[in-house]
Parts: structure tokens; C-alpha cells; sequence
């Protein structure tokens, strides 16, 4: 017989679907973890994985211009516009190039979210096309 009140925390499923509430998930989940996932102690402001990893010569930056596009990749499979996906192409661009700038770009990191600019896109996306996927927090 199972144990009743296990140590084991509850940890929400990613979907792993291709519907659109599943992808919706998925990229929320993705964008809090690349963006807002620390906070940073004594000003309080949040960052996440995005400004981390990019602090890495190279590499971070890699790992983070690939994560990004990750989220454009799945905006592509929504049906966004070409449009649409240029211009979430160009936030993880710019973000990728003057990250990888020593040390200026690691402020810019700091202050520039691609992530975050590109989940608005495609949220906005979802709720006009898909309005059953909104998820309403209270």
C-alpha cells in the first residue's frame, strides 16, 4: 500500500503535446526559467538562466541564443506570421550578439529579456487565436 503524505514536492508536468495549450505552457514555463528564476539579493531584481549562463565567455552565449530560438521554433509551429517570427528572430539576434559582448554585454543581458518580448508576442498571439488556451491567475 502506497504511503500517504510523502516527502516528494509536487512539481507541475510540462506538456509535452503540440496543441496549443500545451505549447503555451511549455514556453511560459521556459521564459520564467530563462528570465526570472533568481532573484538577486539586495536589489531584489529577477533574473534568470539567460543572464547566468551568459556570463560564460562563448558557450553561455551559445546555450542562450539556442534556447531562445527554441521559442521561436515553437511560435513557428502555432502558424504565427512570417512577420511575427521575424521580429522574435531579431530579439534573440540582438540579444545574441551584444550579449557577447565582454562585460557591457552582460549588462545588457541584465536589462534586455528577448524571452520575455517574445512570450508577449506569442501570448498575444494564443489569445487572439486560441483564447481557450488563457490560463487566468488569481
Amino acid at each position: 500500500m502506497p504511503e500517504t503524505g510523502s516527502a516528494r514536492p509536487m512539481r507541475p508536468e510540462l506538456p509535452l503535446g503540440n496543441d496549443a495549450a500545451s505549447i503555451r505552457r511549455r514556453i511560459e514555463a521556459l521564459e520564467k526559467v530563462l528570465e526570472r528564476s533568481f532573484v538577486i539579493p539586495g536589489i531584489g531584481r529577477r533574473v534568470g538562466l539567460d543572464a547566468v549562463v551568459g556570463l560564460v565567455p562563448v558557450a553561455g552565449d551559445v546555450v542562450s541564443a539556442a534556447l531562445g530560438f527554441y521559442l521561436v521554433w515553437e511560435a513557428r509551429k502555432l502558424g504565427m506570421s512570417k512577420f511575427q517570427i521575424a521580429r522574435m528572430a531579431a530579439n534573440v539576434g540582438v540579444d545574441s550578439v551584444l550579449g557577447a559582448v565582454p562585460i557591457a554585454g552582460d549588462a545588457f543581458d541584465f536589462l534586455f529579456r528577448s524571452n520575455t518580448r517574445n512570450l508577449k508576442i506569442i501570448q498575444r498571439h494564443l489569445d487572439k487565436h486560441h483564447p481557450h488556451t488563457r490560463i487566468i491567475e488569481g
